[in-house]
This record gives structure tokens, sequence and C-alpha cells, in this order.
């Protein structure tokens, strides 16, 4: 198993100082979301050849591992521009992940099109029958090269995509049929993911290699008021990346049913909602991680 760190709280850092870092608060890996100067939101990734080899010196130097690469495209747009562009990149984001020898790719199914052309759509261009069939032209495109290189992308259903619930989403990556495309489980997704938190986990078995933990509460609860966002009756899709114990997820449930299903993945820190004290979030993260796969794995 890999116990790794989404450095996004530590983005203002550099690469090779991200790298450093990492190594200090306790981990050996590295899951490495979304940044404005490497792997950039929707467009072309920013990896010209000095800054990634910049980066493997970095890891070397700090010995610490790429886990995993979180590229996000849009894949499921049903505009056509959008669309090739978002096999572009995923075609660059794939011969990087090449170079530095990580071999996983997570990602989500995706919302569809970019927000200011899908909610401005009156024609019904934008529909969820739509962004699918797109999602499984991609899946066309991309899966004969991702079993080329030997990596697997790792996907799940994020809350507002045209698939926000887990059950059917193991059914398609099972209909994928491959063994380049299996599942995440995003622990802070979960309130969307189903209503039991186990019998969601074990869903995933034989599919799942990727887990990312933070804490959320139950958008759900007290008559769907956890959470209170206005207009009433807004479709906006709440929910938070905290730390273990600030939110409602039962964390015994989590990790025991992890252990359950045979989970040996990667097991990653991922916490957006205090960059005023990032480097403490993160290191209690590492330590609450290791305390419960002590707990249910290590016996």
């Amino acid at each position: 198993m890999k116990i790794a760190l989404d450095p996004h709280m530590h983005r203002h850092l550099s690469l090779p100082e991200t790298c450093r870092l990492t190594k200090e608060l306790g981990y050996d890996y590295i899951e490495l979301s979304p940044r404005p100067d490497f792997m950039v939101w929707w467009t072309r990734p920013r990896t010209y050849p000095a800054a990634v080899q910049a980066f493997k010196k970095a890891m070397r130097e700090h010995d610490v591992g790429l886990a995993t690469m979180q590229p996000m495209y849009r894949w499921s747009s049903p505009y056509r521009d959008e669309w090739e562009m978002a096999m572009d990149n995923w075609k660059r984001i794939i011969e990087v992940a090449v170079e530095l020898e990580c071999d996983t790719l997570i990602s989500e199914f995706g919302r569809g099109g970019s927000p200011e052309r899908s909610q401005a759509d009156r024609q019904g261009i934008h529909t969820p029958e739509a962004c699918e069939n797109a999602f499984w032209r991609s899946m066309d495109v991309l899966v004969p090269i991702l079993e080329r290189e030997g990596l697997t992308l790792s996907v799940e259903p994020h809350p507002e995509d045209w698939i926000e619930t887990m059950e059917p989403a193991v059914e398609i990556i099972k209909t994928i049929d491959s063994p380049a495309v299996k599942c995440s489980y995003i622990a802070p997704h979960s309130f969307y993911y189903g209503d039991d938190l186990a019998e969601t986990i074990r869903a995933t078995k034989g599919e799942l290699v990727h887990a990312r933990v933070a804490d959320t509460f139950n958008h759900k609860a007290s008559s769907q008021l956890r959470y209170i966002v206005n207009p009433p009756g807004s479709e906006a899709r709440v929910h938070q990346h905290l730390d273990i114990g600030e939110g409602e997820i039962d964390w015994d449930v989590f990790f025991k049913t992890l252990h359950e299903i045979g989970f040996d993945g990667v097991l990653s820190s991922c916490v957006f909602g205090w960059e005023e004290r990032a480097v403490e979030s993160s290191r209690f993260m590492r330590q609450e991680i290791q305390r419960y796969v002590g707990k249910y794995w290590d016996q």
C-alpha cells in the first residue's frame, strides 16, 4: 500500500520544494493534482523538458515517488472542439506519466462541457446521455494507449458529474473490461455515492485501486439543512475536504471495509479546507491514516 499526499494546499511551493516538504511531513509518495505550473486544469500541460527533469531530480534527491497524477480534461464534453482538445491533452499527459515513472492516473467521469457553454445550452446538446457517449468515445481512444504503456486509469463519479453514484460507475468500469481502467473512492464524496458507506465500498471490490482520505459532513442530514445553500432548492453540490474527525464519516467503517475487500492500492491525504494550517493538517493526516492502517492491516 502507498500512502500519498495531495499537495494542493501547498501548491504555492515549487515542485522541488513540494518534494522536500512531502518527505518532511512523513510521506513517501506524492499524488499530483492540477497546479498552474505543471498539469493545468482543462488545458495543455506545461510539462516542458526542463520542468520534467527538475521534478524527477527532486524526487530522487528527497526519496519520494509519484504515486498518482490527476489529469482533468473535458473528455465527456458533447462539444467536439472541447473533446478533441481533451484527447490531445490526455495523450500528452500519458507521455509525461511514462517519463515520470508514474503508473497510475486518476480522474473523474466528468461533468461534460465547460460550464459557460453547458449552462447556456438551450438546444439540448448538453445532456447526461451526450456526456456519457462522449466518455465512451474517449475510452475507445485512450484505453489502447493506456494498455500499451502499462498504465492504470482510476476514475470516480464526482458530485455534479453525469454519473454521481458508485454502483452504476462500477458497472461502467466493468463494462470497459480492461485491466487499465479501475475505480477510485473519494471519501469526502461518500454521501453522494450512496446511503450506506460499507455497502458502497463493497461495490468496488475487485476494481478499487485508489482512495482519497478527507472528512465531510452529510449534506442529506438534518432535513438536508446540514449545509444551507441559497436560493432554496438550489441544485448546487456541497461537500468539504476536512481533517479526519472534523466531519461525519465513520472512519472505522471506512478503513475496516477497505481491508475486508482486500484493498492494497494508493491511500492519499486529500484535505483542501485548511490552507492557513496546511503543514499541521498534512502531518496530522499522515499520522491518522497510518493509525488506521495499523489497526486494520498490520495485525
